[in-house]
């Protein structure tokens, strides 16, 4: 049985699983009071059509693995080289980086809080050892 996982958890989940596929560009925005769609926006890029497939596959897999979370939409296919796994808090757009140069969504959420993403990592605070991948 799974706990429930939302918000900036499921975020870090879903940046850690691209991160293991080796998506590339990893950006994670905070979208609390920018957006009234998610919470938070993920966007990685594949190089190729089979990578942009694995990508998909692994981080929804392995959300739904570790964490019990599954899409609850999934817009696009890896043909059209933009995908959406959209989790309602957290939206992942996984984009071949042509299409990721071309619509600049990353010019789109300049006013969100970009959460910078370390990598799988962890830190400790006020003697309490948590897992967090982001910085602010």
């Amino acid at each position: 049985m799974f706990m429930a996982i939302e918000g900036e958890e499921l975020a870090r989940a879903c940046a850690k699983a691209a991160e293991e596929i080796q998506a590339e560009k990893i950006r994670v925005w905070d979208m609390r009071g920018v957006s009234n769609l998610t919470d938070y926006m993920i966007v990685c890029s594949g190089s190729s059509m089979p990578h942009l497939r694995a990508i998909i596959r692994d981080v929804a897999g392995i959300v739904e693995n570790e964490h019990g979370a599954k899409p609850v939409n999934t817009e696009g296919k890896a043909d059209s080289r933009w995908v959406v796994l959209d989790y309602i808090d957290v939206m992942v757009h996984v984009m071949h980086e042509e299409m990721r140069e071309f619509y600049a969504l990353e010019e789109l959420w300049a006013d969100a809080t970009e959460l910078q993403w370390n990598g799988a990592g962890s830190e400790q605070t006020d003697g309490v050892h948590r897992t967090s991948n982001f910085t602010r």
